[in-house]
């Protein structure tokens, strides 16, 4: 019979006398498929075990809308197993690649033949299990470089403003600095006496001060350029309003100015007003430094926290200090927390560092603070409580979000199970924290959900403090 022969080709049948393939046979639907027809989409129920006779199917799923492959089936091969056990939706499409040949068998007559044949339903589990650390470890992976993908999106995100701030700065800086020699060139020509001088680089050195420490807060800025506007345009300099800001944000005075410029007042050369655009273009050159190097810092300290957070200089285990870990996490989702997300700290400052798997312990606050982001669409408060509770670190990631349904609660730590919408998530993301937390650290993970708020709190033990 040609069924049973085809059955035959897979070790899996060949366990079974001929009465139950036979049954098997007289069971199955025949089906066929031609290049890129669809045999299961992902989130479907399940409705069969499927074996394929000839041909090839490809495997995907939805990441972001798109799908990505992540395996194939060759003939003579099986499939669909694990949705009918777990009675889980499909969690992969299954599209031919080839002109496929398959029989399907149902839900209901695969679970009989699983239940009345000990050694097949031995071997079923056997392959369900290898299938299912492949799977697992597959979409593990696949987390880890989509997490690390978020991270690097949002860390060029954060790096794009302070970069463009120093390219900028780099290029309006040198202009300025040949137009600033000029001038002096043209003051030293007129023989300026050495004490008028030296009040002009009193002047100018306060206002650097002033500009690197912002000496003046907004609404005294504001005032002070009407002030110096009204005097600039009294003085008769063409475009005062273009002075106006850098003499303000350095500190300067009408009086300063009135001092300062009273020798000039009725020269008709270019020293009548050229002491006044030196002393604003020298303001301008600062302002150009301190915001350069306030974006060069800025992108040493993301930097910075994308090292620590990633632990690249160390081995899997090092001494951290766990503020450093939220804090670095923190850093780099900043910019999706600057729209709407307040963040509420309260840390222990006398906890001890520990000895910890700290890329790990990473992944576990990047995941639940992500989770927290997501469940308050971005806008809320964030919570994050760090307490010493005997000979362990308690950490607490709270958020006001929508919170967690009472049917669904005792699942979400299941392998495999997620909330999200088919494509969004794998649901190993909390499942691979709690292998983390407890597996790796010998620690602890609870939720407590309330309406309009969540909390996980991770407990760490302090027997490696140091």
């Amino acid at each position: 019979m040609l069924c049973i022969d085809d059955l035959l080709k897979l070790e899996l049948f060949q366990v079974l006398p001929i009465e139950r393939l036979e049954w098997v046979c007289d069971r199955v639907t025949p089906l066929d498929l031609s290049p890129g027809e669809t045999l299961a989409q992902e989130g479907d129920p399940p409705k069969s075990f499927t074996i394929l006779i000839q041909g090839k199917v490809g495997l995907t799923r939805l990441t972001d809308g798109l799908e990505m492959p992540i395996g194939q089936h060759e003939a003579p091969a099986f499939f669909g197993e694990i949705p009918v056990l777990t009675g889980e939706p499909v969690s992969v499409t299954v599209r031919a690649q080839t002109h496929s040949r398959l029989y399907e068998l149902s839900s209901e007559d695969f679970l009989t033949l699983v239940h009345e044949c000990r050694t097949f339903e031995q071997m079923i589990f056997r392959i369900v299990a290898k299938r299912s650390r492949g799977l697992e470890s597959f979409i593990r992976n696949r987390e880890k470089m989509a997490a690390l993908g978020t991270l690097a999106a949002g860390l060029a995100h954060e790096l794009n403003n302070p970069a463009a701030a120093l390219v900028r700065a780099l290029k309006d800086v040198t202009p300025a600095l040949i137009e600033l020699q000029r001038m002096n060139m043209v003051a030293g020509r007129n023989q300026i006496d050495e004490a008028h001088t030296q009040e002009w680089l009193t002047v100018r050195d306060d206002g650097y001060e002033a500009i690197l420490h912002k000496r003046l807060d907004p609404m005294s800025l504001s005032d002070r350029e009407e002030e110096l506007l009204d005097w600039l345009e009294n003085y008769g300099v063409q475009d005062a309003w273009k002075l106006a800001t850098p003499l303000a944000e350095g500190g300067v005075e009408p009086n300063m100015l009135e001092h300062l410029m009273s020798r000039w007042r009725n020269d008709p050369t270019e020293m009548r007003d050229m002491g006044l655009r030196w002393l604003a273009l020298s303001f301008e050159v600062m302002g150009m430094i301190a915001s350069g190097l306030h974006g060069a810092e800025r992108i040493a300290e993301l930097v910075r926290s994308m090292k620590s957070y990633a632990h690249l200089d160390q081995g899997a285990k090092q001494i951290i200090d766990v503020h450093e870990g939220l804090e670095d996490t923190l850093r780099l989702f900043s910019y999706k927390l600057k729209h709407g997300i307040e963040i509420r700290r309260s840390y222990d400052s006398t906890l001890p560092k520990i000895t910890a798997y700290g890329s790990e312990l990473n992944q576990v606050w990047t995941n639940l603070i992500d989770n927290a982001i997501d469940a308050m669409n971005e806008k809320g408060v964030l919570e994050l409580t760090t307490t010493r509770h005997h000979d362990r670190i308690v950490v607490q990631i709270t958020d006001s979000g929508s919170g967690i349904p009472l049917e669904i609660r005792d699942r979400i730590f299941e392998p495999f199970f997620t909330t999200k919408p088919v494509g969004k998530g794998s649901g190993l993301g909390l499942e691979l924290v709690r292998r983390i937390v407890e597996n790796r650290h010998r620690g602890s993970m609870t939720l407590d959900p309330q309406p309009g708020k969540t909390q996980f709190t991770i407990c760490l033990p302090l027997d490696s403090a140091t």
